[in-house]
C-alpha cells in the first residue's frame, strides 16, 4: 500500500451503473441528489457509490461510509474495497454496490471516500420526507 493517496475527481450516488462492453465507459442511472421517503427510518435496496479517481500508486484500500450531519459520531454504514494503479496518470473508475443503506431520519447525510483513514472526499445527499398522494379513484 502507498503512503500517498489518490486524488478524488468525482463522486457520485446513483442507482445503477452501467459498463458498455466495447469501451468499459459507464453510463450512471437516476443519479441521486435526494432521496424521498413516506417515513423513516427507510432502508434502501441498493445504491452505487460511483467514483473517479487518480494519482494513485500501487494498490490502494478504500472504504465507503455514511455520516449522519446532525449526529456525527460512529458512521451508519461501511464498505470497504480495493483499486490498483498501474501508473499516476491512470484514472481508475470505481462504483461500489451498496445494499440495505438505512437512512434513520430526514436530514443531510454524506457519504464519505477514505482511503486508509484518509478522507478523499465526500457526496452528500439529503433525505426529505413526503407525503402520500391519495390514490385515484
Amino acid at each position: 500500500m502507498s503512503e500517498v493517496p489518490p486524488v478524488l475527481l468525482s463522486a457520485i450516488v446513483c442507482d445503477r451503473v452501467i459498463f458498455d462492453r466495447m469501451t468499459g465507459m459507464p453510463s450512471l442511472i437516476n443519479i441521486l441528489q435526494n432521496l424521498n421517503a413516506h417515513k423513516f427510518p427507510v432502508r434502501t435496496a441498493q445504491v452505487i457509490f460511483f467514483c473517479e479517481l487518480t494519482n494513485g500508486h500501487g494498490k490502494t484500500n478504500l472504504k465507503v461510509r455514511l455520516i449522519d450531519t446532525e449526529h456525527e459520531e460512529a458512521p451508519l454504514f461501511e464498505q470497504a474495497g480495493t483499486v490498483e494503479f498501474k501508473d499516476v496518470q491512470q484514472v481508475v473508475t470505481f462504483a461500489m454496490n451498496l445494499q440495505g443503506v438505512m437512512f434513520p431520519h430526514q436530514g443531510q447525510y454524506r457519504f464519505q471516500l477514505l482511503s486508509d483513514e484518509t478522507l478523499l472526499g465526500e457526496r452528500r445527499i439529503i433525505c426529505r420526507q413526503v407525503e402520500m398522494k391519495p390514490k385515484q379513484q
